[in-house]
């Protein structure tokens, strides 16, 4: 009975979708083509901007990126993070 029940308990943790939001400074383009709504074209101006422009302070900024207007951005805010810095120590 308790192989079983493990059983059962380890197929519906495997069922489980694996979710953790990307972190729009440290993503690479395929990390970012990979949420839901962004093709290859917006990745890329997501990374664009933020190397012309240095790391986004909010997921609120993603606005500014060419291609992505408010509408977007809240489509995408539950897929998407911006992660606190480690400030480097001297």
């Amino acid at each position: 009975m308790k192989k079983r029940f493990g059983s059962v308990c380890l197929a519906l943790l495997l069922n489980l979708p694996v979710w953790a939001a990307v972190d729009v400074n440290s993503a690479t383009q395929s990390e970012l083509e990979a949420v839901k709504g962004i093709g290859p074209a917006k990745a890329k101006a997501i990374i664009e901007y933020r190397e012309k422009h240095g790391p986004y302070q909010s997921v609120d900024e993603l606005v500014a990126v060419k291609g992505l207007g408010k509408a977007s951005v809240d489509k995408l805010r539950d897929q998407l993070e911006v992660r606190p810095r480690k400030e480097s120590v001297r």
